[in-house]
């Protein structure tokens, strides 16, 4: 495949109107579990129709519209509507609770927010009508709330009515009082380098902080997202990944648009819809982290299913454990399957194998080289300086896939920016002679034990190697004698007993006696973001708990 630089210099909106252009029949959205399919010309003139109805409504430029909701039909028809009338998508984490909505909404200073009537345990109707009671006593087209100055507006993502909510049909029908000639003037103020999207890093490290994104950042990432996967408008993609999260808004979502492939969504993740829907539309590629792999892989259905289809896709999200990549790429025939490393300030992407990677060990060990377009490099923490191949640093890059900066927090963008451009992932990796990097732990998560380092992720890929892991995290407790000491949880595959002794016996003269995991702990699952991270935080918490005397 020919490679050449490219930067592309258009909106969203600018994209949609092309890839519609060129392919207005094949399927753009669809939903496999219930009659949901839009071709390109379908999901642009509902686009047009809501973004106009949002202009009725007085949707500014510049505006936030925040939305709460699962994958559901529509999602993406509002990522488009908000890029085309230069509003600001928000989008939030569908686990959060009402003080994290309540911090959300104000720091973000929201204009506007989607929501669905709910998740799981959370009523977010009812959690609005707590948050903001105006709702019910105050018209709709007028709304002020004394907690959250700025919020003018509340839709509900559904056709159902709510007291002091617009619903969804109403958008629509709203559509038809704005002028056409309204709707691409508003369109033709917009630039390329305006923020379009904000998302709040998901907590794994701290405190969530809104990433401000533009057209520029996610266009071109994801078009490079998808011609490393060889898209075309003959691709299926199927996304069980949250839409909320840059996994599915960015990487899936951009990287069709990019290249005319088609969505294939799930409202939520379950392996047995997932494999369904790769069957019903024989797609080409599967999304996922490691842990939605595993469970399809696991699935006592897997073996009636077709993957036959597949070719590519993204494993990403969390690191990944070679001898799951091997699994995908013999079981799933994902051969071209490729895994894409970043973080939501890095739009997502910095680093990606390729799906013509000539070395399957290349593929599955490492996450690829940097992407085109994008400058990255190792960085000794300690000294700032540029580490040769084969030495272990902070992970760094720069490009235009660098966030505009975190809103309202110039003092955290810039700790996060350096003043040379170069944005600090709090990622330990190394790069190879090849030029391929490899991810071995963050900076908090590294171990050191009486000052050797450990690095998690090595012993995490061995000790999956061991017949009856099905998964492994290790982290680092905290120890009075040697400073810290290596943890192992470990997850067991259906029906198999072991012991810590049997695992540690497993380890001992493979790997370095230091690298061997002092403590092992035996779970059903782990912590968990909704974007399906594992919070190694929490487990760091629950190892000083088990092991206070390390």
């Amino acid at each position: 495949m020919a490679r050449k630089e490219v930067t592309r210099e258009a909106t969203l909106g600018q994209l949609l109107d092309e890839i519609t252009a060129k392919y207005p029949d094949n399927d753009a959205v669809v939903y496999a579990d219930r009659d949901y399919r839009q071709t390109w010309r379908e999901f642009s003139d509902t686009v047009d129709r809501v973004a106009k109805g949002l202009m009725a409504l007085g949707v500014k430029k510049g505006e936030k519209v925040a939305v709460w909701a699962t994958n559901v039909p529509h999602w993406v028809t509002l990522q488009f509507a908000t890029a085309k009338i230069g509003a600001i998508l928000l989008t939030i984490n569908i686990n959060y609770k009402i003080s994290e909505i309540e911090y959300l909404l104000k720091q973000s200073d929201a204009e506007n927010i989607f929501l669905i009537d709910g998740y799981r345990d959370t009523d977010y109707v009812q959690t609005l009508y707590e948050l903001v009671p105006e709702l019910k006593t105050q018209p709709r087209e007028s709304l002020r709330s004394e907690k959250f100055p700025f919020l003018r507006r509340v839709f509900f993502l559904g056709p159902e009515k709510h007291r002091g909510m617009f619903s969804w049909n109403e958008v629509l029908a709203l559509g038809a009082q704005t002028d056409q000639k309204e709707y691409l003037a508003r369109q033709a103020t917009l630039s390329t380098y305006d923020v379009v999207n904000m998302q709040y890093t998901s907590g794994t490290t701290g405190f969530p902080k809104g990433v401000m994104l533009t057209h520029h950042n996610i266009s071109n990432n994801g078009y490079w997202i998808g011609l490393n996967q060889n898209f075309g408008p003959k691709d299926r993609v199927c996304l069980p990944v949250p839409l909320f999260h840059c996994f599915g808004c960015v990487l899936g979502v951009m990287a069709c648009l990019n290249h005319g492939s088609t969505m294939v969504i799930l409202e939520k993740y379950d392996p047995v819809n997932v494999m369904m829907s790769i069957e019903k539309e024989r797609c080409t590629a599967m999304y996922g982290v490691p842990t939605m792999f595993i469970a399809v892989m696991d699935h006592p259905l897997f073996n009636k299913f077709n993957f036959s289809t597949l070719r590519t896709g993204i494993m990403a999200g969390s690191p990944c454990p070679v001898k799951t990549m091997n699994e995908a790429v013999q079981k799933m025939n994902m051969k071209e399957v490729t895994i894409v490393y970043g973080l939501t300030e890095s739009s997502p992407g910095m680093t990606q194998s390729r799906y013509d990677e000539p070395s399957l060990e290349k593929k599955c060990a490492t996450v690829g080289k940097a992407m085109d377009g994008v400058e990255v490099a190792v960085i000794d923490p300690e000294t700032g300086e540029f580490c040769p191949v084969g030495k272990h640093g902070e992970l760094c890059c720069r490009g235009y896939n660098v966030m505009k900066g975190y809103y309202k927090m110039p003092e955290e963008t810039s700790k996060a920016i350096d003043k040379d451009g170069w944005l600090h992932s709090g990622d330990i990796g190394v790069e190879d002679a090849d030029g391929y990097y490899a991810v071995t732990g963050r900076l908090k998560d590294m171990i050191i034990r009486g000052g050797e380092n450990i690095y998690p992720k090595e012993v995490e890929d061995f000790i999956l190697n061991m017949p009856g892991v099905r998964d492994v995290q290790v982290v680092g407790v905290p120890s009075k004698k040697y400073g810290e000491q290596a943890a192992a949880f470990v997850i067991l595959k259906s029906g198999v007993q072991m012991t810590e002794a049997e695992v540690q016996d497993f380890c001992r003269g493979k790997i370095s006696w230091y690298k061997i995991p002092r403590y092992v702990h035996f779970t059903d699952a782990f912590p968990l973001t909704a974007s399906g991270k594992i919070m190694k935080y929490k487990l760091r918490e629950e190892s000083a708990k088990l092991w206070p005397d390390a």
